[in-house]
């Protein structure tokens, strides 16, 4: 069973930084692209970073390139995503997700 935890949410400042992880178990996490995608309640799924599995490639959508870095350990089965320079319309529930499956999700709050 696919199973993802995300942690490191908050509430931070605009320009603030925040480093969320995501914890991975029950499959080949090492062979799996990943990705994080955020939801505001009562609006679509925003996809936000995409890394392959040797982490060789990365990209970002435009409204997080610049500002965030995903990254991952395969060692640790575990997925990160830096966030820097963080705008209140960065604000949402994050999550880890591995083809269909995704976690409970991890709150952001940004705001002064």
């Amino acid at each position: 069973e696919v199973q993802l935890v995300e942690s490191g949410g908050g509430l931070v400042q605009p320009g603030g930084s925040l480093r969320l992880s995501c914890a991975a178990s029950g499959f080949n996490f090492s062979s799996s692209a990943m990705n994080w995608v955020r939801q505001v309640p009562g609006k679509g799924v925003e996809w936000v970073s995409y890394i392959g599995s040797d982490g060789r490639i990365r990209s970002y959508a435009d409204t997080v390139k610049g500002r965030f870095t995903i990254s991952r350990d395969n060692a640790k089965n575990t997925l990160s995503l830096q966030m820097n320079s963080l705008k209140p319309e960065d604000t949402a529930v994050y999550y880890c997700t591995e083809g269909a499956s995704r976690g409970q999700g991890t709150q952001v709050t940004v705001s002064s």
